[in-house]
């Protein structure tokens, strides 16, 4: 994204560590930055030059979304680029997954997203420009674990392509990256059971390590820049190599 871009971005999950990379990305290109979150004394943890307005809500409440749509509209203005980055999960199995865990991960991860970004995209449809761009993840691609989580990340992309191949005849686009393992605080509940996962999981990846939130933030602020403007409803991986192939596997039959 060049700085010759100064769009008005709207980020979920800013409080998070991809959201980090995020806010500090946008904020590089010179853009407006919209900040959401469940958690909002992270939110405003967060110190940049750049934030408009910050909002705290629950994207499990759709009464929630619709206000925090309509603030933003109100208060700062029709976002140019809408990046959903919020994500949750915590059933690692199928075993784990129970009715209240399936439910809880599906509405956090695919329903709140898009009750946020319904009135947005009708606006930008009405505009007749817009772009999203939708963190999803490798689970989407294959399993990982998580099935909920899955579900909900391949619902997303689902979703993304709704809006790519319906509002693109109104200028809007809609994109997703796919991240493999990101090294955020999302994982700190792994390696403080199993302190040598890193050195387990990194094996399985091509380029032998985990992703960096600053990776998946250049990835996300390429589809949201006019240096992507030919693509739409692409799903990129940001992966390290993952959905590539299986390192040990070819190790084992070489």
């Amino acid at each position: 994204m060049s700085n010759a871009f100064s769009p008005l971005v709207l980020i979920t999950g800013a409080g998070g560590g991809i959201g980090a990379a995020l806010v500090e990305r946008f904020g590089e290109a010179g853009a407006r930055l919209v900040l959401c979150d469940l958690d909002g004394p992270a939110l405003e943890r967060v110190d940049h030059p750049a934030v408009t307005l910050r909002l705290a809500f629950d994207l499990a409440d759709p009464a929630a979304c619709r206000d925090a749509a309509k603030r933003v509209m109100e208060e700062a203005g029709l976002p140019d680029v809408f990046v959903s980055n919020a994500g949750w999960t915590r059933a690692e199995t199928l075993a784990t997954t129970d009715d209240a865990a399936w439910r809880h991960e599906l509405t956090v991860n695919l329903t709140g997203p898009r009750d946020l970004a319904t009135p947005i995209l009708e606006a930008m449809r009405a505009r007749g420009s817009g772009a999203f761009v939708f963190v999803s993840s490798v689970n989407a691609l294959g399993h990982y674990g998580n099935p909920a989580y899955s579900a909900a990340k391949a619902g997303l992309l689902a979703y993304m392509r709704a809006i790519a191949v319906e509002a693109g005849p109104d200028g809007v686009r809609a994109n997703a990256v796919c991240p493999g393992s990101v090294r955020t605080p999302a994982w700190d509940h792994r390696f403080a059971e199993k302190p040598d996962l890193l050195g387990r999981i990194a094996p399985l990846y091509p380029l032998r390590r985990m992703v960096t939130p600053r990776e998946v933030a250049e990835a996300v602020a390429f589809l949201a820049s006019p240096a992507a403007s030919g693509i739409t409803g692409v799903a990129l991986p940001v992966d390290a190599g993952l959905g590539a192939g299986n390192p040990p596997f070819v190790e084992a039959i070489s």
